[in-house]
């Protein structure tokens, strides 16, 4: 009886913890979209600055202003933007840099370092507040040529994002 009664009890609670955890996962809340700034959305003329981190002349080919080059070129041929040569022209400055981001350290097995990685800042240029970031890791570990490509599929990959932000609706009010 004892076997039966303990038999029952555990097929009780077995029907309980899929509906408790199915209650459970139907209360997570989840915030409604904020609303991005309308430059995003509206900027047709920019101005590109390079905020890039003092590095090596040689660790790309094209010296220190080769993500500067290569993200003006690639913001150039993507045809959505005016580019203009001075900040105050401009309804959005989109500034690159380089920087080391550190990553996970553990004292302990003394474990840990700094990643390298592009970033890339839209800034309004009336009030200078960054609206937005875009990051992306690349690498500077390889030989010469395996940098440039690194750096250029960085490049490509924070267009990608700053793509896929600017064709995002904006949130009605």
């Amino acid at each position: 009886m004892l076997k039966l009664r303990l038999a029952v009890a555990s097929l009780g609670f077995a029907m309980i913890l899929p509906a408790t955890s199915a209650v459970l996962a139907q209360t997570t809340y989840i915030a409604p979209a904020a609303p991005l700034p309308s430059q995003i959305f509206t900027a047709k003329k920019v101005f590109i600055s390079y905020a890039g981190e003092k590095l090596d002349p040689t660790t790309w080919s094209g010296g220190q202003a080769q993500p500067y080059n290569e993200f003006y070129a690639a913001i150039k041929s993507w045809n959505r933007y005016e580019l203009v040569t001075a900040p105050g022209d401009a309804d959005i400055i989109f500034e690159i840099s380089f920087a080391y981001v550190v990553e996970e350290i553990d004292l302990f097995l003394k474990t840990g370092g700094s990643i390298p990685q592009l970033k890339l800042a839209l800034i309004d240029p009336k009030t200078h507040i960054t609206l937005w970031t875009l990051n992306e890791s690349t690498s500077i570990g390889h030989k010469q040529k395996g940098r440039d490509k690194s750096l250029q599929d960085t490049i490509a990959k924070l267009v990608g994002d700053l793509k896929a932000l600017t064709a995002q609706p904006t949130v009605a009010k």
